[in-house]
C-alpha cells in the first residue's frame, strides 16, 4: 500500500539521482562515502540520557555516520544533549546549557511551540523527529539539492592538547558566525536512575564543547587553536557557518583530531 514512508522513499530516489550533478555543476569538492563528490550537511541531534525516547535516535545518528547512505551527501553529525532533563531522575554528564539555548534558537527560526528530544536539525533549516529515519533521510535530501557555501579545515599544529586549524570559507548569503566545535567519536553511559535506569547508552558525534572564532560576511580566512576540554579518545572537530541566531548553515566541514599524548613535544 502507497503510504507517508513510501512517498519519502521516491522523493529521496528522485532527489539523489540529481545530486552528483549538482555537486560538480557547483564544485562542491567533500567526498562522500563512495569516494564520488558531495554536499556536507550538517545534522544535529538533540538528545538527552534522561529521556526514554532518546536511545532509538541516538542508534539511527550512528548509523548515519556509519554507513554514510545517501549518495552525493556527506553527513556531518553531532549530537548535542540538553541540560533541562537533568532535574527529572538523572543527570547528563554531556549535557549543557549552551546546547539546550542552541535548541532554543531553533524553537524559534523554525516556529515550533517549544523544545523537545530527540530532534534532528538538518542544515539550520528543518528538523524531524531524531527517530524518523525516513524523515531524516529526506530532510538531509532537500538540504543537500541546495549548498550555498564551502568550507574547510586543515591541521596546522597539533602542540599536545591544543590543535591549531587554518579555516577557509565562502557562502552565498549575509553575515554569518564561524563554529568550532570538539567532537568525542564514541562514548557511553551506565545509566542508573531515571527514565533510562539500568540501561548502558551508546553515543555517537558527541559535542564537548562549541565555540564561536570568527563573524564574517561571505568569506572568512582564519587559523584557530582548539582546547581538546578533557577529551582523551578519538575524536574530530567540526566547523561551520552559520546564518546569525540559528539560522541555516551555509557549509560545514570535518576532520579528526591526532590520538592524544601526555608526552611534550620534542624540540
Amino acid at each position: 500500500m502507497w503510504n507517508l514512508t513510501c512517498a519519502r522513499r521516491a522523493v529521496v530516489a528522485l532527489a539523489t539521482a540529481s545530486l552528483a550533478a549538482a555537486c560538480q555543476a557547483r564544485g562542491v569538492t567533500s567526498m562522500d562515502a563512495g569516494g564520488r563528490q558531495a554536499v556536507p550537511v550538517l545534522v544535529e541531534l538533540f538528545t538527552s540520557e534522561g529521556c526514554s525516547s532518546c536511545p532509538p535516535a541516538d542508534k539511527q545518528l550512528a548509523r548515519l555516520v556509519r554507513e554514510q547512505p545517501i549518495p552525493g551527501v556527506r553527513v556531518i553529525a553531532m549530537g548535542e544533549h540538553v541540560d533541562y532533563w537533568d532535574d527529572l531522575g538523572w543527570k547528563d554528564s554531556f549535557s549543557s546549557p549552551l546546547f539546550t539555548k542552541r535548541q532554543q534558537e531553533y524553537v524559534h527560526r523554525l516556529g515550533l511551540t517549544g523544545p523537545y528530544t530527540p530532534q534532528l536539525v538538518i542544515g539550520g533549516r528543518l528538523q524531524t523527529l531524531g527517530s524518523d529515519e525516513s524523515g531524516a533521510r529526506s530532510a538531509i535530501v532537500e538540504v543537500a539539492r541546495s549548498p550555498a557555501g564551502s568550507l574547510s579545515i586543515r591541521l596546522v599544529t597539533d602542540a599536545g592538547s591544543e590543535p591549531m586549524l587554518d579555516v577557509q570559507a565562502t557562502w552565498s548569503g549575509g553575515e554569518a558566525q564561524i563554529v568550532a566545535a570538539v567532537v568525542e567519536d564514541r562514548a557511553t553511559t551506565r545509566v542508573t536512575r531515571g527514565e533510562n535506569a539500568g540501561r548502558t547508552l551508546a553515543h555517537v558525534s558527541v559535542v564537548r564543547s562549541m565555540s564561536t572564532i570568527g563573524a564574517a560576511k561571505k568569506t572568512f580566512s582564519g587559523r584557530v587553536s582548539l582546547k581538546r576540554s578533557g577529551v582523551l579518545g578519538p575524536a574530530h572537530v567540526v566547523v561551520f557557518a552559520q546564518e546569525l541566531a540559528g539560522g541555516r548553515v551555509y557549509a560545514a566541514d570535518s576532520i579528526p583530531l591526532p590520538a592524544f599524548s601526555e608526552d611534550p613535544p620534542e624540540g
